[in-house]
């Protein structure tokens, strides 16, 4: 039986909207708006959905690096949330990040070997020699040289730049590793280096992965379950190849009928969606796809779904109620 690792409980991250001269608050953007999921150890959970939908901040939010609104977010039994100080900063160790942006994720100012061993001495952990073999140790595992450490982070590719990113996430010996859209910034060669890499270092150090992405094909090739986000909620959730083999909800069809097929012969159906995302500032009643949706139902238009198992799966949508 699978163990779980981290488990989430109506997550919610909401963002005030100020205005007036004394900033008064008129409402909220609900980035996150009640999440409940698990991610097993050792395995690679996807998170999907258009821009904006909260994939981002769903990471972020986990790893505390913004406060939930709502919930709780349980990490081998313990809620993160009642957590302070020294306490959090303990585990710290366990919980890493690889973010988006390799040219804006490290500091310019420092060495590679300055940034990578930061988090080591941060935690105090290895010192002199030991700490720069340590540097070396990373810079190798992710397939750079020992060299690389004397030199700074705009001399190095994109793609170098996010295997030093991956390296200082690995620095600490993590057992959760939140990947944001690690490799969209990259060229398509390079991210295919990078997904191996993930996946060679996720069965040598027994990681266990939340990967964010927009890219279907990336998701589907790197993650063993996937969550497909909308709006601030995940939609459906489900074994990868269940998912795009026979996709449930509305909006997970919509969008695996925009993934290319890499053969001019076969003609895919497109189901086209209508209408803009609605803004998270004033999300629809009801199920918040329903403005959208070709198969929307008159108790779609009042009544949320519940997220509910339907098949070995996990869906919120009426038309499995």
């Amino acid at each position: 039986m699978k163990q779980p690792l981290v488990e989430i409980k109506n997550l919610k991250k909401y963002f005030p909207i100020r205005k007036g001269m004394f900033k008064k608050t008129v409402g909220h953007v609900k980035a996150v708006d009640g999440l409940d999921f698990t991610i097993f150890k050792g395995e690679t959970l996807g998170l999907v959905g258009e821009s904006g939908c909260g994939k981002s901040t769903t990471g972020r939010t986990i790893l505390q690096l913004l406060s939930p609104t709502e919930g709780e977010v349980l990490y081998e039994g313990k809620n993160l949330l009642d957590m302070k100080g020294a306490e959090m900063r303990k585990l710290r160790k366990d919980l890493q990040m690889v973010f988006q942006d390799p040219y804006a994720s490290l500091d310019p100012r420092l060495t590679v070997g300055e940034l990578i061993a930061e988090p080591l001495q941060i935690h105090q952990l290895y010192q002199g020699k030991e700490r720069d073999r340590r540097v070396d140790e990373l810079l190798q595992v992710v397939g750079l040289h020992s060299y690389h450490a004397k030199r700074y982070a705009h001399e190095f590719s994109g793609g170098q730049r996010q295997r030093i990113g991956i390296a200082r996430a690995l620095a600490l010996n993590p057992k959760l590793i939140v990947a944001d859209e690690p490799v969209s910034a990259l060229d398509v060669s390079i991210q295919s280096q990078v997904i191996n890499l993930l996946q060679d270092l996720q069965e040598q150090f027994e990681l266990t992965y939340l990967f964010i992405a927009h890219d279907l094909s990336v998701v589907k090739h790197i993650s063993d379950r996937v969550g497909v986000m909308y709006l601030g909620r995940i939609v459906e959730l489900a074994d990868k190849n269940d998912l795009y083999d026979s996709p449930m909800h509305p909006y997970t069809k919509a969008l695996l009928s925009a993934v290319p097929v890499p053969n001019p012969l076969i003609k895919k159906e497109r189901i086209v969606l209508q209408g803009d995302v609605p803004s998270p500032a004033n999300p629809p009643s009801g199920c918040t796809f329903h403005p959208r949706c070709s198969e929307c139902m008159d108790i779609c238009r009042t009544e949320k779904p519940a997220f509910q198992e339907v098949n070995g799966r996990y869906v919120a949508c009426h038309l499995y109620s």
